[in-house]
This record gives structure tokens, sequence and C-alpha cells, in this order.
């Protein structure tokens, strides 16, 4: 067991949210190998880390928990559901950077609240989909280590092209392309120029490509600036080397300015239906949200951002976003809000549902879930409450639609920050088809969760416990798993 590595976690309570400093004291338990950005980076070998497996039992926050001996697993194959085509979005004309900081002087507006869902909405139904429990008895899994010496790395990726590469960025602004078990030394993609010093979870953030990136070679990275200015820029293929982005090919998507450059979110992905770029912000930043920016309809901090980039101008509005035509001041953009820092955001490849992982600030992380074609206008409660429960003593129980999370876990064994993973839709490792896999960074756990068939409970399991200061899941292009460590370990999931 490796939950009782106070200095991490004291580390990271001090920053309020997810921290990846290069210099946060270690234990006996981390990874000591040292990190020169200079050096060319590489493998070390391929090895096996077997780990033991434990079933969890808890209460959830939102949904029963069923007792894993009710109900066998469905072994049958998963269906993808079938989306219809989205309408036409709406340009977005105004300056791409919006600085949406109410003034000091100005009261901040009483938020108002919208029920998440309509009383005719149908109950989930998951019977085309794999289904209950987790075999945790029977299957043992483990980590297969690929690279050893990976620059701080913080996120990892496909670009659906056909080429198998896997792209990793590390905190500090470069991208790496990884490819048969080789991480290239020269950059994809270099902006460390443009990236503020990494500490504190500042610095990079995240990358996604196009959807039809085999076509526009278009990739989007997420990062913060020295100003402590959230920027999404969109940056171009090289026509002459398939492994470099021009790097004066960068376009503004939008820009968001923070309080002190903490809370940062991070999350940021495609919908495999809609093809929107959907965007996880975080509160800018502060104790207990001072700003009440998470509340407020008229900021872009707090919020899940929905927009199209594919318009000529920097982006556009997708016409069924809640508060297009709203004339209160909200924000178009806005897809739902109530969030303090998800720093991962990602959407099941074959259902479509939104899976969001919020960071917590006192007690509680939090898993939140959309079903797919649902979500618009879902207030997650941040800081009005943290987890299921009201935040500060604050009055949240007549506030009308706050929506709890699906599941939420204390601060307690050494937990500190959750990294949101992936639904598992890959080949290897059936047993984990349709279950939604997700760790703590200080504690190195790493939990799946799956539904039942009703969809009105879930069954979750620890599923490895690990040593690794875990700071992203990713997947490849045939959906198998992933997992980066600060330390510079780049792991693939498997079964013995």
């Amino acid at each position: 067991m490796h939950r009782r590595r106070t200095a991490f976690f004291s580390s990271l309570a001090i920053g309020l949210g997810l921290v990846f400093s290069s210099c946060l004291p270690g234990s006996s338990a981390s990874q000591t190998a040292q990190r020169n950005p200079t050096e060319d980076a590489g493998i070390s070998g391929s090895s096996s880390i077997s780990i033991r497996v434990t079933p969890a039992t808890v209460t959830p926050a939102a949904l029963l928990e069923v007792d894993d001996s009710s109900a066998p697993s469905n072994t049958a194959a998963s269906e993808a559901v079938v989306a219809t085509a989205p309408p036409a979005a709406i340009p977005v004309e105004s300056n791409t950077q919006v600085d949406d900081t109410p003034s000091p002087e100005a009261p901040a507006p009483t938020p108002t609240i919208v029920p998440a869902f309509s009383e005719s909405d149908p109950v989930v139904t998951r019977n085309n989909d794999v289904t209950g429990p987790i075999d945790t008895t029977s299957v043992t899994y483990s980590l297969q280590q690929i690279v050893s010496s990976a620059p701080m790395p913080v996120a990892i990726t496909h670009a659906a092209d056909g080429s198998d590469r896997l792209f990793v960025a590390s905190q500090d602004g470069r991208i790496f392309v990884l490819q048969n078990g080789v991480l290239r030394s020269k950059p994809y993609l270099d902006i460390s120029s443009r990236v503020i010093e990494p500490m504190d979870g500042q610095g990079f953030l995240n990358i996604v490509f196009h959807p039809n990136y085999a076509e526009n070679g278009y990739v989007f990275v997420q990062y913060v600036t020295p100003d402590l200015v959230i920027v999404i820029e969109r940056y171009s293929v090289s026509e002459n080397d398939p492994n470099v982005a021009e790097l004066n090919s960068n376009k503004l998507i939008i820009s968001i300015p923070q309080l002190d450059g903490t809370h940062n979110g991070g999350g940021m992905a495609f919908s495999p239906f809609d093809g929107y770029l959907w965007l996880g912000s975080g509160d800018g930043g502060g104790f207990h949200d001072p700003e009440n920016f998470a509340q407020l309809r008229d900021a872009l901090q707090g919020k899940i951002l929905r927009i199209d980039v594919d318009a000529d101008a920097a982006y556009a509005i997708p016409p069924d976003n809640p508060h297009l035509r709203r004339s209160d001041g909200s924000l178009p953009e806005v897809w739902a809000m109530g969030l303090r820092n998800p720093w991962r955001i990602t959407f099941d490849r074959a259902r479509g549902d939104l899976w969001i992982t919020d960071v917590g600030e006192l007690n509680h992380e939090e898993v939140n879930f959309q079903e797919v074609f649902k979500g618009a206008e879902v207030n997650y409660g941040w800081a009005l409450m943290e987890g299921d429960s009201c935040y500060l003593g604050r009055p949240c129980e007549n506030v009308a639609g706050l929506s709890v999370p699906l599941w939420r876990y204390w601060h307690e064994e050494g937990r500190c920050a959750i990294i949101g993973g992936y639904v598992y839709r890959g080949q290897s490792i059936p047993s984990l088809t349709g279950a939604y896999l997700f760790g703590d960074h200080c504690t190195g756990e790493i939990w799946g969760m799956r539904f039942n068939a009703a969809g009105d409970a879930f069954h979750r399991s620890l599923l490895i416990d690990s040593n690794l200061r875990i700071t992203s899941f990713g997947e490849d292009e045939a959906g198998e798993i992933y997992i980066l460590d600060l330390n510079g370990g780049i792991f693939r999931l498997t079964v013995n």
C-alpha cells in the first residue's frame, strides 16, 4: 500500500488543486529518476509491473452501488449509438480573446440555476453495452512500462490518422512522438517559450487532434502563459514532415484569464458525435472561488464550454448551446457550470457519453457524468457545494437543479487529486469493456466503474494500487489505455 505519502499530499493541498511540480518531495515508494530536458528521450526496455488487485466497497454519492455478487457481467459486444448530424453553428465575429473578469467594484450577480433535466427525460438503458461488475477475481490488471524517461509527461493521445503514433506532451510545452516504443528526441512541437514555468498545476495542460487530422493536419493545444492566461491554440502539421508541426502556424482560438494560475482546468476533447470541441475550464484560482466565477453565467471560468472550431472565425457557437439566445448576459460558449478544476474530460468513443472529473478543494474528488445528447444547463454545484455536500456551510439545500456527482471520494489515506481517464473500448482486456477508468495523482490508485444494465446503479473496483504519480490517462487508436507518471514513465494497461 502506498497511500500514506503525506509529503505529496501536503504539496498538493497547499496549491488546492492539481500540482505537478518537478521539485515535489519524494518518498521511498516514488520513482527517483532525474529528468534532463535537454536529453534525448527514449526507452530503457519494456517491463511489466504486477500489482495487487483489491475490490473496493463504498457508498456512492449519486447512484446506488450494486453488490457485485448480485449480477453476472454481460460480455456481449458493445454497440455504438448512431447520432444525427448537428445543425450549423453560428460564427463568433468578436475578438477571440474573451476577458470575462467582472469589474471589482461591481457586486457579483446572483446566479440563476436552471434544472438540469426535464421530468420527461427517459431512464438510461444500457442493454446494448457491457454492464455489471468488473472481474477482479480471475483477472490481474498490471502496467507495462513503455518509456521510462519522458520529460514531465502530462498528456498523451493519438491523431486517429492510421499511423499508430502516440503524442506525449510535457509540462514545459514540448510534444514528442511515440512510435513503436520509441520516443523521438526531436519534438513534434516546442512552445516552451510561450508556456509559464511548470509548477503548481501550471504549464502545458493538454493536446487534442482534430477528428479530420489526416486531411487538415490541425492540432489543438491548451496551456498557461506567463501572464496567467489559459490559451487554446490551433497548429498545423508541416507539409514536409509528418512528425513536426509548424511553430508559426498558430491560430488563437480562445483565451481565459486566471486569478493566480491555479485551478486551470485542462479538460479538452472532441465529441465523437457532434464534432465540436469541448473544454473544461477551472474556476480561475484562489480559495473557495473568491469571484464566484463557477456560478456566474457571464464568466467562462468553472465551466464546460462547447464551441465549433471549423468556422472561418476563431470559433462558432453551436446553435443548440443553451445560452445562445439568452438576453441576461450569459455567455453562449457555456454548456454546463459549477466546476472547480476539471483537469480531464473525455467522451466514450462508443456511446458518446461525457465523463468529467473535478479536482476538489477541502474534502472531495468527483466523477461527473453526462449521457450523450443531454447535459445542457447542468450545474455541478461548485462553490455552493463540494461533492454531495454544501461547501463550508453555504446554503445549497434549496437551490434547484444542482447536480451531485456520480461518485466522489474523500481526501483520506493520502488521496488528493482525481485524474480522469476513459471508458475502455479496446480489445485486449475484455473484462474492462464499458468500464470508466480513473486514478488519483498522489496515491497511484487506479479504479474502474461500470453501470448496471438499467443505468441506475454502478459497480466500482480498485484495479491497481501503484506507486505512480499519475498525471493523465490516454487512448491509442485501438482504444488501449496508457497512464503517465510525472517521474517520466509511460505505461500501458494490460493483464497478466
